[in-house]
């Protein structure tokens, strides 16, 4: 496919000058997994470690041992009865058998992954909604509790026909298929099926929120799949000598094609930091030694890993192998940006996407300008737009350059709709635009600037976490007026639910006693609020909606002051503003009033550096 630079939205012009069909070599992620491994079946797919602490001693798994996974798990699953719209769910940390059911189940059906920390009840409403068929889980294991959430559920989904244990043996009296064992009995050279693929045939099914009442369900098609494979690698400039760091989890949509089927297309090595990935705080650690070990070239990172990151030191571990790392998922403070490259001499890219835009729809170039704080140009074969809309979300104009508006995308990587069609309401705008739910502005030279957030989901370090989850629960306490979950501003996972709270009339409430309450009652432990504050009056529209911006702002406010604190003596006093700017969507204005023998140029590195990890801007004023 050749090299391709990309550092201009003229770039990204000239890439698309050939038509896509040419570029891509495969239309299903099957065939593309087997010409990726075909220019060397015996180079490394994946390096396995089985533990951060293990980094030195990985399982090492060929291209060729890869294929004939995937094709063996594809066959078995057909065999247990999975056509092509049949869904195979799967309940499993970071293993390389991660990856042969995965592209086994898309091979044979429509994979659905589901994450594991996730309790019964929503496992349960995922794989009803979903329709699962067969399910694919890790066996019994010290310090996980995934086999006892399937037998929590299995028997609560009509759909289901199969359990199949990862790590453990078949038990078929009960309906359990050890995968290991099972999948040994069949060809790893074909498909026995004989299916033929067509390119819009959905190939995956991802969790994209709706956590209370129906779950979302983003139906991917393969070319939705494979378009972003290709045109990630060509744009990242991989080739079969580069090795990826995988480190987030593959339930998620992310990591499977950035760090999965898109080094795949290329024949590269990539290296699956653990079971738990970045999770596991020896991986953390021993990170720098890790990238000189394999040579990595890259790896993809949320905020709140890089904040991590910075840390730990590099000491004399030799990074020199680094070309660049990914950013996405969450937003990413400028400071902490400059901070890392400024630690590691690694350059950064910020990206931005969503599940249901296959993961990946605009960054910054690797070569030519970096604009920082902005995520870059959209990639080649997408088209970006800001749109004014109406209060009914109609199309009303296109935005001018700069101006803030909601950010709409088309193109092969939109996806092909919910499982639901409750869910499609409103997902399209001015006919086939993809309505993101982002505010935005696009400037002079074509970098998209992401400045809020149309829609409420609050994204704590990439978990996309759904207002309702809390504030349903909130609304079922004897006492609670008015009840709104907002995200709040986060160093280090770039924002945390809080909750704000209208007692009834002669309520004795507490927000400690709220707090206590929800631990109990929101199953979602990413979703339980950090704090829960007590208002007299909610913020209301003039129909009266609670007015969420407002909260937003106070919670920033809060933070802000809270950390501000820190300056002692130095401030006499300190005031902070938050509103809407039309540059940057939120603003935070600062002004500190400097203490008595203080020096000020001091004072204002300082309060600088308090708020540099935070992802809102903030200008600071002194008195």
């Amino acid at each position: 496919m050749g090299e391709i630079r990309l550092g201009s939205l003229e770039d990204v012009q000239a890439i698309e000058s050939v038509p896509i069909e040419e570029r891509a070599p495969a239309t299903n992620t099957y065939d593309l997994i087997r010409l990726g491994a075909a220019a060397n079946p015996a180079h490394t797919a994946l390096y396995f470690l089985l533990s951060g602490a293990a980094w030195e001693n990985p399982v090492e798994v060929s291209y060729a041992d890869l294929v004939a996974r995937v094709t063996q798990a594809a066959n078995f699953f057909s065999d247990l009865g999975v056509g092509k719209t049949d869904v195979v769910s799967f309940l499993l940390p970071n293993l390389p058998q991660t990856h042969y059911v995965l592209w086994g189940a898309e091979a044979a059906g429509v994979a659905g992954p589901i994450n594991p920390l996730l309790e019964p009840a929503q496992i349960c409403g995922i794989m009803q909604a979903a329709k699962t068929k067969v399910l694919v889980a890790l066996g019994e294991m010290p310090g996980t509790d995934i086999w006892a959430k399937v037998e929590a559920v299995r028997a609560s989904v009509p759909s289901l026909e199969a359990v199949v244990r990862v790590l453990g043996p078949s038990d078929e009296r009960n309906g359990i298929f050890g995968f290991e064992e099972s999948i040994e009995r069949y060809d790893a050279e074909r498909l026995c099926s004989g299916r033929r693929f067509d390119p819009g045939e959905t190939c995956s099914l991802y969790h994209t929120g709706g956590t209370t009442g129906t779950p979302k369900l983003a139906r991917r098609s393969h070319f939705n799949e494979v378009f972003s494979a290709v045109v990630l690698s060509l744009c990242l400039d991989l080739g079969a000598e580069d090795t990826m760091l995988c480190g987030l989890p593959l339930f998620h949509a992310n990591a499977p094609l950035l760090t999965g089927l898109t080094p795949f297309a290329r024949g590269s090595s990539v290296v699956l930091l653990g079971p738990t990935g970045f999770r596991d705080r020896e991986v953390i650690r021993n990170f720098y030694r890790i990238v000189e070990r394999y040579r990595a070239s890259c790896f993809m990172a949320v905020p709140t890993v890089l904040s991590m990151l910075l840390d730990v030191p590099v000491g004399d571990a030799d990074t020199s192998s680094l070309r660049y790392a990914m950013c996405g998922a969450a937003p990413l403070s400028v400071e902490v940006f400059r901070a890392f490259e400024r630690h590691t001499g690694l350059k950064l890219l910020e990206g931005y996407g969503l599940t249901e835009a296959t993961v990946a729809s605009s960054c910054n170039p690797r070569d030519g300008i970096r604009k920082i704080g902005s995520v870059g140009l959209r990639l080649p074969y997408q088209q970006i737009r800001t749109v004014i809309v109406d209060a009914e979300g109609r199309f009303v104009r296109e935005c001018a350059p700069n101006e803030i508006g909601l950010v709409v995308m088309r193109g092969p990587n939109v996806f092909q709709g919910y499982v639901q069609e409750e869910h499609n309401r409103a997902v399209w705008v001015d006919g086939d635009w993809l309505n993101t739910g982002d505010m935005g502005r696009i400037d002079e030279d074509g970098y998209l600037w992401l400045t809020g957030r149309k829609k409420e989901l609050i994204i704590r370090g990439g978990h996309n976490i759904d207002p309702a989850t809390i504030e349903e629960p909130l609304y079922g306490i004897e006492g609670v007026e008015l009840a709104a979950a907002v995200g709040q501003p986060d160093a280090h996972a770039g924002e945390v639910p809080v909750a704000y709270v209208q007692l009834k009339a002669g309520s004795r409430l507490t927000a400690e006693e709220i707090q206590s309450r929800l631990r109990h009652t929101i199953s979602e432990r990413a979703a339980i609020p950090k704090e829960v504050r007590i208002v007299d009056k909610m913020p209301l529209t003039a129909v009266g909606k609670i007015f969420k911006p407002a909260l937003r702002y106070h919670a920033t406010q809060e933070i802000f002051t809270r950390e501000l604190s820190a300056l002692g003596d130095e401030a006499q006093a300190v005031a902070v503003t938050v509103g809407e700017d039309k540059r940057f969507g939120t603003l935070a204005r600062v002004r500190i009033k400097v203490g008595g023998g203080a020096d000020p140029a001091a004072v204002l590195r300082r309060a600088r550096d308090l708020l540099s990890r935070y992802p809102v801007h903030s200008e600071i004023e002194l008195e």
